[in-house]
Order: C-alpha cells, then sequence, then structure tokens
C-alpha cells in the first residue's frame, strides 16, 4: 500500500508536504533491489516509450498539434525564455506547496487537464486516470470528449475534487443535462472551452483519415446522457432506411461499425443490428460545438449554475478583462495544447498580460507546454495559480495505467517541491516575477 491509500483528501494534502524528497527516497531504496520507475522520470523519455507502446493513430491524436505544430513547439521553447534565480543561506527545511481554489486546498498547483478520447491510450481510460488523482489528491478535470461518463469516474474518486470541461452544443438543451450532470457529480467548476468551435487542421489525424468520435470513441459524456439519446432517436426515425445506394463495405468499415456499437448503452449483438450507435456518432458530429457562442451567451450560462465557471483558452488580454466584467470566476491561458491555431502566441508568453489584466480578480490558470515540476514553478512564478497537465499524464497511461499516471503526477509535484526549496523558497506565496530573469 502506498503512503496515500486509506488516507482522507485533507491527509493526502498534508501528506504532500515534502514530496520531492519522498519521492527520490522512494526511488532509490526501490533501486538498491533492483528496480527502477515503471515509467520513464523525463517528459522526452517518458513520450518516446509511449510511442513505441501506442498504435499509429493513437500517438498521433495525443502527439498532433495544428497545422506545421509551429504553437506546440513555441509553448516549449516559451519556457526556455525564463531562468530561475536561486538564493542561498535560508531555512527551506519545512516546505508548503499546497493552494486553494475554489474552497479545495490542493497538495500542489497542479489539476490533471481534460484529454479526450483515452481509450485510444489505454482500455481503461479516463476511470484509471480518475483512480490516480483520487489517490494523489489533485483534481481532474472531466474531458468532454471522455471514454468514461462523468458518473462512472466520479463514483472511484470519493471526496476527491473534481471538474468538468464544456463545449459548447448547438443544442441547449443538451447543455443544460450536462451541467446538471457535473453538478450532481460533484464537480468544483465548469471550464468552458473556448478554442474549439471548430476542429483545428490536424495533419498528422489527416494524413490517417482518423477522428475517434467518428468511430464513436470518446464520446462517452453523449451516450450516457438522457438528452443526447433522445436526440439520437428521433435522428434514427426521420431518416428510415437509406434512400442512397451504399458504398461496398471494407474491414475499416465493419471495424468502425463495431467500435460505434461498443459505445453505445446496451449488448453488442442487438446494437449491431440498430441504427442508433450509427445516428449516435452523426448526431455527434452535426452538434458538439457551436462557432456561434458570444460574450452575450455567458449571461444564459450563469442563469444555468451555480458552479464556478472557468473560461478556458483565453490569451488576450482585453477578453481576460471582459470575462471577468462578465462574472466568470476563472481563467485558463491555454491554446489547447497547440491543436487548435498554428502560430499562435504560447500560453506562457501570454500569461503574464493576461495575469497583469486580471489583477487577482480571479485565479488564472495555465495548461499548454507544462512537463515538469520546473515548468510549474516558472508558471506559477510569472502568476498562474495552478497548471493543467496533459500530455505527459496520458503517455503514463498508456504505458501503465492507473499506475502510470500516478507517478507522473508524483515526479511532477516533486520536482516542483524540491525546485521550491532549493531556490530559497518555502511556500507558493513568494513566488513572483522577480524570481526569474528573461534570458531569451
Amino acid at each position: 500500500m502506498s503512503r496515500t491509500e486509506g488516507l482522507t483528501t485533507v491527509q493526502r494534502v498534508s501528506a504532500a508536504a515534502g514530496a520531492g524528497r519522498r519521492r527520490q527516497d522512494e526511488v532509490y531504496r526501490a533501486g538498491v533491489y533492483g528496480h527502477r520507475p515503471r515509467v520513464p522520470v523525463t517528459s522526452r523519455a517518458l513520450q518516446a516509450r509511449a510511442k513505441q507502446a501506442l498504435n499509429a493513430r493513437a500517438y498521433a491524436y495525443v502527439a498532433g498539434g495544428a497545422g506545421d505544430e509551429v504553437t506546440q513547439r513555441s509553448n516549449r521553447t516559451a519556457f526556455d525564455k525564463w531562468a530561475v534565480v536561486p538564493r542561498v543561506l535560508r531555512d527551506v527545511s519545512n516546505r508548503d506547496t499546497s493552494v486553494e481554489l475554489f474552497g479545495r486546498t490542493l497538495p500542489g498547483p497542479v489539476l490533471l487537464g481534460p484529454v479526450g478520447a483515452l481509450e485510444l491510450v489505454h482500455r481503461e481510460a479516463d476511470l484509471a486516470v480518475a483512480r490516480a488523482a483520487a489517490a494523489e489528491a489533485v483534481p481532474m478535470v472531466f474531458s468532454n470528449q471522455a471514454s468514461v461518463s462523468m458518473e462512472e469516474c466520479a463514483a472511484v474518486m470519493g471526496d476527491s475534487p473534481r471538474w468538468f470541461q464544456l463545449y459548447w452544443s448547438t443544442s441547449d438543451e443538451l447543455v443544460e443535462s450536462l451541467i446538471s450532470r457535473a453538478e450532481k457529480a460533484g464537480c468544483d467548476a465548469l471550464v468552458v472551452t473556448l478554442d474549439t468551435t471548430m476542429l483545428g487542421w490536424r495533419p498528422r489525424d489527416l494524413d490517417l483519415g482518423h477522428l475517434p468520435f467518428a468511430l464513436g470513441k470518446g464520446i462517452a459524456q453523449y451516450t450516457s446522457d438522457p438528452v443526447f439519446r433522445r436526440l439520437v432517436e428521433e435522428r434514427a426515425a426521420a431518416a428510415g432506411a437509406p434512400r442512397d445506394p451504399q458504398p461496398r463495405p471494407t474491414l475499416s468499415a465493419v471495424r468502425a461499425l463495431v467500435g460505434m456499437a461498443r459505445a453505445w448503452p446496451g449488448s453488442l449483438t442487438d446494437n449491431l443490428r440498430s441504427p442508433l450507435p450509427r445516428a449516435a456518432v452523426e448526431t455527434f458530429l452535426s452538434i458538439y460545438s457551436r462557432p456561434s457562442i458570444t460574450w452575450a451567451d455567458l449571461a444564459w450560462l450563469r442563469s444555468r449554475t451555480r458552479l464556478p465557471i472557468v473560461l478556458k483558452g483565453v490569451l488576450h488580454p482585453d477578453d481576460a478583462r471582459r470575462a471577468l466584467d462578465e462574472g466568470v470566476d476563472g481563467l485558463v491561458v491555454s491554446t489547447h495544447g497547440g491543436r487548435q491555431v498554428d502560430r499562435s502566441i504560447s500560453a506562457l508568453d501570454a500569461l503574464p498580460g493576461v495575469v497583469n489584466a486580471v489583477f487577482d480578480r480571479a485565479p488564472v490558470l495555465l495548461d499548454s507546454g507544462v512537463r515538469s515540476g520546473a515548468d510549474v514553478f516558472t508558471a506559477v512564478a510569472l502568476g498562474a495559480r495552478a497548471v493543467l497537465l496533459g500530455r505527459p499524464f496520458a503517455w503514463g497511461l498508456a504505458l501503465d495505467g492507473e499506475r502510470g499516471v500516478r507517478q507522473v503526477v508524483s515526479d511532477v509535484l516533486g520536482e516542483f517541491d524540491l525546485t521550491l526549496g532549493l531556490t530559497g523558497h518555502t511556500a507558493i506565496d513568494q513566488l513572483s516575477p522577480e524570481v526569474l530573469t528573461r534570458v531569451g
């Protein structure tokens, strides 16, 4: 049993103090007996090992970015523009890495961000991530494009924090249903993703002709929703028998049909004979996101939920100011991991402007490009209240399921704790841009 199993969330947060030293001790003591970490500790090696373990479609979907992937590279090189200036001869023997967000005290400034279609990388998908997040006491942001419903994930998390990502559908009734379910599932916040009102141009997926949602993957939040299921039934009834000649079936088409049948509730045998699984995919593709949303829609959303509303994808200071004027409770500076707009400003480069525009009126988080505890330190010093991890935990999931996710989280928090102490600091509120120097 690990040191955190069987503990309450409060106890796990308290146990996180000194996480870096304990993580090192755990690894080095195991090394005496010939045991090494189950997944690589460095981000580059972690991704390389995951690439070996995954098929081409799965790897491309997680690793890929928009266009020539300039934004994705910029999200990483932005961190190289900053260097930490350590201070010495300070008592750093006792450190507190905790941070508060929406009434929750977290062990460190790290959340697990929403990653869609995780069934591509591991059979337990979001369920394994939910168990790992609960074990490490870090919040999990349930993906709107999850492979496991929010209710199933919440059921294994106990009192651990969880948020819900919302893609604003063209069906307001479906949006209301998803929000209601998030509230009932115990979510602490609603993360409205603004940068994916349309799917970005992603060459890796395009070259493979692969969109997981078109195969029934990553749509569990929809197929578990009563409003969506009714829309599917209405679509299937209206369509009737196909009127146009159907293309000759191929092996790929048969596999796709089986995948769609598995995604729909009920027995596989019944679903293979039913028009509903295919109608579900077609319904999803037609309504999943709404390009027409504007600032005016936020008032409608505010009236439909008691949860804090966090806007994800904010990069411009003027948008940050407008968001707070509209009553938003938090922001995530994000480029969607470089997956939506190529040659966009990097998330870290945009962070200081957004933080200055907000001026402590609401928490600002950072997503995109974070790979290590040192990256977390830099982002927090530049004003982020916390960061969202994405690809790193997905690679850990691919290599070792729940244990792989837990190790990635533990490694990132451990390195952050040690970086905090080794630079002469004992708490997050001591970090500011003054602890960094610009080098690029």
